[in-house]
């Protein structure tokens, strides 16, 4: 019987950094389809030099329709959604084997394990974080939104069991920037829904959002790590609910 082949889908800009280690864990896959937003470093040759399939966008829509694009791109049973700062382990590259050859399920969980400035983060939210990333192709598609977009898969469902590597925030400025880029595709995000924003509702949501990571969900026990990443998320929340009342031009 043919094993089941996986496509791999990434979007990518300015990824030249993260890009490399990501590809050389997907060693494992069939074919590798990576969907580039005019990147302007080195991340398309890293790409062509790995052998994937590479399509250049300029239409920018929001990360929900960009990771459908790359996965209409896809040609394999099934695909394998992932980040360019992330990396699947030995082991968790046998268990996806496993896993699809045993037609027990049409999309699977994985768990993330985050790294926050150098820490593995097991508290605050962060493990285990369940992503559904693996599927059948024509069972999967991906929701429209501009930011903390989801896989959506028809069918049975499972969960693997050994967890994919996640470099996330590597430095200050990867916190500083991320926090921007989020807090204002979350506003975006809400403009329209009735949701209110401005300065009582920003410190109100901030507030209960440090609370929640650093207190209800143990984030103090990940250290000085589980502090800033408390701090970091609440402020993001801050500015998140300030831009909904004053959206301004986000184009800059």
């Amino acid at each position: 019987m043919q094993e089941p082949r996986i496509s791999a889908v990434l979007i990518t800009k300015n990824e030249a950094a993260n890009l490399a280690d990501c590809l050389e864990s997907l060693r494992f896959c069939q074919e590798w389809v990576v969907l580039d937003s005019q990147s302007t470093d080195d991340t398309v040759a890293i790409a062509q030099r790995f052998g994937c399939t590479v399509i250049n966008d300029a239409d920018w829509q929001g990360f929900g329709i960009q990771k459908q694009r790359a996965l209409d791109a896809a040609s394999s049973e099934w695909v394998l959604s992932i980040d360019a700062d992330e990396r699947i382990t030995p082991a968790l590259a046998q268990e996806i084997q496993q896993a699809i050859r045993s037609g027990q399920a049409d999309g699977y969980f994985i768990k993330r394990q985050s790294q926050f400035l150098g820490k593995w983060m097991r508290h605050g939210g962060w493990y285990p974080d369940r992503v559904l990333r693996l599927a059948k192709r024509e069972s999967a598609r991906f929701d429209p939104t501009p930011i903390h977009e989801k896989m959506l898969v028809s069918g049975r469902i499972a969960e693997l069991n050994h967890p994919m590597l996640h470099y996330s925030y590597r430095s200050i400025e990867d916190v500083l920037a991320k926090q921007k880029t989020y807090a204002l595709a979350g506003a975006a995000k809400k403009s329209g829904t009735g949701v209110s924003g401005g300065v009582a509702m920003a410190l109100l949501r901030s507030g209960w959002t440090f609370v929640r990571l650093y207190g209800v969900q143990l984030g103090f026990l990940d250290g000085r790590q589980g502090l800033v990443a408390a701090l970091a998320k609440s402020q993001e929340t801050f500015w998140k609910y300030l831009a909904t009342a004053w959206p301004g031009d986000r184009s800059r």
